[in-house]
């Protein structure tokens, strides 16, 4: 399945879950607490899958990052004289 498929799955069964909340409303009365706690958490996933569904139509394939051309001309030796300042040793020892 796709994602658009997930999403319009999952806005059906929260369709459905707004039904039988209904139902029971009219069954319990929905004065009650849990009744409107239940209510607004129901209204708080509709708004998440909308959000979700704003997302995933945005989007795109997966993005490649962009390329970096590195030259294939010898760098400049100056960029090199304080080595021993960097840690890396000095050029007539050999390392640890």
């Amino acid at each position: 399945m796709s994602v658009h498929d997930d999403i319009t799955s999952v806005q059906r069964s929260l369709d459905e879950l707004s039904r039988s909340l209904g139902r029971l409303e009219h069954q319990l009365g929905g004065e009650g607490l849990e009744m409107r706690r239940v209510r607004m958490d129901a209204d708080h996933l509709r708004e998440s899958l909308g959000l979700l569904r704003d997302a995933a139509d945005t989007r795109t394939a997966p993005r490649r990052p962009d390329l970096v051309t590195i030259s294939d001309t010898p760098y400049d030796r100056s960029l090199w004289i304080d080595t021993d300042d960097e840690g890396l040793g000095a050029r007539d020892r050999r390392a640890p």
